[in-house]
């Protein structure tokens, strides 16, 4: 049968990602207290295409897909990636896996526990056999305002934040150690589980620590700057405003 994708385009100019997105797939990854844990994950694929060749083939995608060990580490996905490289010709691969990775967090006071999930997610880019490896995750928090706090005769405005954190790393880097750090940067962590006891220690440990959008990106730098595995990372902090229309962020990548 005619292989329509490698034939001449009617422009010839190279493009720099093309492949599929949005497929699903079950995925196995490493949990600190319980070894594994099964999730499922959205997966982007794709690979450069030089400009004598028309398309891709889009179906060679899922084959490697089919055929990879859905067990996510560093190997394993270099393995992918290669696999991807060699299948459809090209000189670079990419991948997004992203998924929710859950943990059972334990309330402050009463002791009641519930599970949290957060987003997180795995970036790689491997290009004349050289895997560059990122390792990701949202994590939400609480903050409250320290301007607010120190104008009004009574309360602050208080809301939802959310860390992100991206990083490169030499060794191996626990998912768990990346929540942990964007959980501390914050006024104080969010819970699924709280009696009345929990909210009113939440409460009162989140107004004795406000801290402004930029605050908390510096306390999230810091932690990964400061963790001996971490080589690169980028933090954003976006601030779900509670009395304005809009969002407040402050962003640190390092060098």
């Amino acid at each position: 049968m005619e292989d329509v994708q490698n034939a001449q385009p009617g422009i010839s100019m190279p493009i720099d990602k093309v492949g599929v997105k949005d497929l699903r797939l079950p995925l196995t990854v490493r949990h600190k207290a319980k070894g594994t844990q099964h999730t499922i994950a959205k997966v982007d694929l794709s690979v450069d295409l030089p400009a004598e060749f028309k398309g891709t083939h889009m179906s060679r995608f899922v084959e490697a897909m089919e055929d990879w060990a859905e067990d996510l580490d560093y190997g394993s996905f270099k393995t992918l990636l290669r696999d991807i490289v060699e299948r459809l010709n090209a000189r670079s691969a990419h991948c997004r896996l992203v998924f929710p990775y859950f943990l059972r967090k334990t309330s402050p006071k009463s002791g009641a526990r519930g599970v949290m999930d957060y987003k997180c997610r795995v970036e790689g880019e491997y290009t004349d056999g050289k895997l560059l490896f990122t390792l990701g995750a949202d994590v939400p928090v609480m903050t409250v305002c320290p301007c607010s706090k120190a104008i009004s005769d009574e309360g602050a405005h208080s809301q939802r934040a959310v860390v992100r954190i991206r990083c490169r790393f030499d060794g191996f880097v626990w998912l768990e150690d990346i929540i942990e750090i964007a959980e501390k940067a914050g006024s104080c962590p969010v819970y699924t589980l709280l009696k009345r006891e929990d909210e009113k220690h939440v409460t009162e440990a989140a107004f004795a620590n406000p801290c402004f959008v930029e605050d908390v990106v510096r306390e999230a730098a810091r932690g990964l700057k400061e963790h001996p595995q971490v080589s690169w990372y980028r933090v954003e902090v976006e601030s779900y405003e509670s009395i304005h229309n809009h969002s407040a962020f402050a962003v640190i990548e390092s060098e």
